[in-house]
Order: C-alpha cells, then structure tokens, then sequence
C-alpha cells in the first residue's frame, strides 16, 4: 500500500532529487515508514542504523525531536566519508505530555485511551548533514490530529493487529490507525514520519 497519493509529493521528490545532484542520501533510521516514502517520492538511498538510544524528559517537544534528529545523523555519519544524511524523529504530545512507542500492549492501551476524542499534536524533527563540508541544519514540523471517541473494545481491537508496534503514540496513521482518526490538521508526511517540506527546506539551504 502506498503512503502518500497527492501529486505534491511527486513534484516534492523531484526537487529533493535536483536539489541532492549526485550525492548519495543517507539516511539514518530503521524506520520502515521513513524507508518506504522515500522510495515512493523515487529516490534512491542507503540505510545506516544510527544506534542511539532515545530517553523521554522533560526537554520541550520541539527541541527534542531536533536533538535526536541530529544525534541521528551524526552517529550515521561516523561510517560514512562523504553524502547526504537525513535523519528524523517523531512523538506524539498531548496536552504537553510526550507520548513515545510504546514498551507493551498495555502501555499502548493507556496511549490510546489518552488520545480517545482528544486533539494531539505531531512533531517531526528533520537533521541533514553534508558529510564532506561537515554542514548541519535541523528543522521540525507539526501536525494536529483528532481521535475519534473510542471505547476499550475499539482499542482492543486495534493492538491485536499488532501495528501499534514501534509506532509514537502507539498507532499507525497509514494503515488501520486511519480508523482511529476523525480529522488531521496539517501534512500527513509529518504524522508518518518525515515532513518532506522540511527536508527539502533544508536541503535547499544545505546545497
């Protein structure tokens, strides 16, 4: 199944893809989601796993998807002598509670039973580093989103597909957990994952 349809990301690829010439892209996640939009924009790229460990604070939402976000890419970066990095990171904040992947189903349960009929909001963190001129830019994006009302048989329901699995907020909004939204306030790319706009602003301001 394809992530994204409307015809802004195609046009959005092929800028990204002007705008990299002949670097390679990197890009530093293990995210499949992350994978999987970058092939349908049509770029090519390499996959590092940047092995960080990410610890949830207190830190304000924005300047911790950013700060792991660039983590990200700087830990890619020590296996690479030359490219392009990419790296993100995404959470999902209610009411400035900072909801991350879930460690269990019943973890997952408690997210979800937050978010029921509540207004959350995405936050993406966005790092590129140009890995021969040792350049760096980091940028976020946000994105609201509204949940249906739910009741616990709704919820329960979703976990035993399992797609709540390594997933911030404990749903997938390109698959079931679409049925778990009534309304998104923003760009989907963002709620998946990686706000396109974002990495072609900064690649612009990179190259």
């Amino acid at each position: 199944m394809r992530l994204l349809t409307e015809e802004k990301y195609a046009l959005i690829g092929r800028e990204i893809k002007t705008l990299l010439g002949n670097r390679r892209l990197i890009l530093a996640s293990d995210s499949p989601r992350r994978r999987q939009i970058l092939s349908e924009i049509g770029l090519t790229f390499q996959v590092i796993s940047p092995n960080i460990e990410e610890h949830l604070n207190s830190t304000p939402p924005a300047q911790h998807v950013v700060r792991y976000s660039l983590e990200k890419v700087k830990a890619a970066s020590q296996k690479v002598s030359r490219g392009m990095i990419l790296g993100a990171d995404t959470i999902v904040v209610l009411e400035s509670e900072i909801l991350g992947k879930p460690k269990s189903q019943k973890e997952a349960f408690q997210m979800l039973s937050k978010l029921s009929g509540q207004t959350h909001t995405v936050y993406s963190g966005v790092a590129i580093l140009e890995v021969e001129k040792n350049i760096s830019l980091t940028g976020y994006q946000t994105t609201e989103v509204v949940f249906n009302r739910l009741d616990n048989a709704e919820i329960e329901r979703y976990l035993s597909t399992g797609e709540y699995v390594d997933k911030a907020g404990a749903y997938g909004i390109q698959g079931m957990g679409s049925l778990l939204v009534k309304e998104i306030k923003g760009d989907l790319d963002n709620v998946i994952g990686l706000p396109l706009a974002t990495v072609r602003k900064l690649l612009a301001e990179v190259v």
